[in-house]
């Protein structure tokens, strides 16, 4: 079986009918963590949603082959079935929903996709609390309504948690250093790092090199208009916090 788990080829997508990604080409292999950068604008988390399957984003070309199968193809809650996981940088509030219930019904999900047998709240709140300490977590969370009055640093830790639970071949993370203090950026960081394993991969998206220094990537590729321009080593992130993003425009002006 190839290691490959994501292959991205010539990928085109559209918002509301404006152009966005503009031919993204990016293959990531099984114990891989890769890294995109690029400004606000340049596609990032629109290709981020490309691959979960978000129904506003319209793909207009290319293909996207996820452990050798054509994940366009796919409906969102396949996808997630499957083992792609996406982070979201703003996590939805959902009065009414307990943590724990939600947390159960997604882990059940999969697992019943799996062909396992479905877990009991008994059972199941064994398997959460042990995942707690991944995050540094209070238990107490897990009774509250899913997200709300959660702290920015709390809904991203409940994002890790969710992750934890639900074991991705891919796991997608969208600016989830978006809004934390030093503290909770190295939690959520270590809760990556204890979750990472020669099977699966991850997907970093960020503007700053500072949560590089805590999740290290194999991998780091420049986002600019739609495309990505350049990759290279872990290197690449400190060069880009040094040099700013403006070098792309005279790059682009240059090849015009």
């Amino acid at each position: 079986m190839s290691d490959v788990i994501l292959s991205v080829r010539n990928l085109t997508a559209n918002v509301d009918g404006n152009p966005i990604l503009k031919g993204v080409n990016l293959e990531i292999k099984a114990g891989e963590v890769h890294a995109i950068m690029g400004r606000n604008g340049s596609g990032k988390s629109t290709f981020s949603k490309v691959i979960s399957g978000h129904p506003d984003y319209e793909v207009t070309g290319g293909e996207i082959i996820y452990q050798g199968e054509n994940l366009l193809e796919k409906e969102p809650d396949e996808r997630a079935k499957k083992g792609i996981f996406l982070a979201f940088q703003y996590p939805l509030e959902i009065p009414g929903v307990s943590n724990l219930d939600f947390l159960r019904v997604a882990y059940n999900a999969r697992r019943k996709y799996l062909g396992l047998e479905e877990l009991d709240t008994f059972d199941f709140e064994e398997i959460v609390e042990e995942k707690l300490d991944i995050v540094q977590m209070n238990p107490s969370f897990l009774g509250r309504s899913l997200n709300e009055g959660f702290s920015g640093g709390e809904k991203k830790r409940n994002e890790i948690l969710q992750m934890a639970l639900l074991e991705p071949t891919l796991g997608i993370l969208d600016e989830i250093d978006s809004g934390l203090d030093i503290d909770a950026l190295k939690i959520v960081a270590n809760g990556v790092n204890q979750l990472a394993t020669p099977d699966n991969a991850f997907l970093v998206i960020t503007h700053y090199q500072r949560l590089l220094n805590y999740i290290t990537p194999d991998f780091v590729h420049v986002m600019y208009d739609g495309r990505i321009v350049i990759s290279g080593g872990k290197e690449l992130a400190h060069e880009l916090e040094n040099k700013g993003y403006d070098f792309l425009d005279e790059q682009a002006l240059a090849e015009v």
